[in-house]
């Protein structure tokens, strides 16, 4: 039995642009400031470990790798790219909208 995966944060000095982006594909890219902060579901330690590698490969300046609890009213999938309105729970329209 496999453990399920786990959100990690990992913060590099620099915003990244497309092309550095593209090594990370399992991950969202938000600029904070001066740095660029990767958040993103990994399977395991070795996927993580994999993940530090490439950085250290393309000569990013690794500041900090954290384990993260998702929001209990956050739905990743929220996250995951261009279909996620599927993802999310149907919801009656607000009163006074024609359906």
């Amino acid at each position: 039995m496999g453990d399920d995966p786990v959100l990690y944060q990992i913060r590099v000095n620099g915003h990244l642009g497309p092309t550095l982006l593209t090594a990370f594909p399992a991950f969202v890219p938000e600029q904070q400031g001066t740095e660029t902060v990767l958040t993103g579901l990994l399977p395991d330690a070795a996927a993580l470990f994999g993940v530090l590698s490439e950085i250290e490969a393309l000569g990013l300046d690794l500041l900090e790798v954290r384990r993260v609890r998702p929001r209990l009213h956050q739905d990743l999938s929220d996250r995951a790219g261009p279909d996620r309105q599927s993802a999310r729970p149907n919801h009656p329209p607000p009163k006074g909208d024609v359906p």
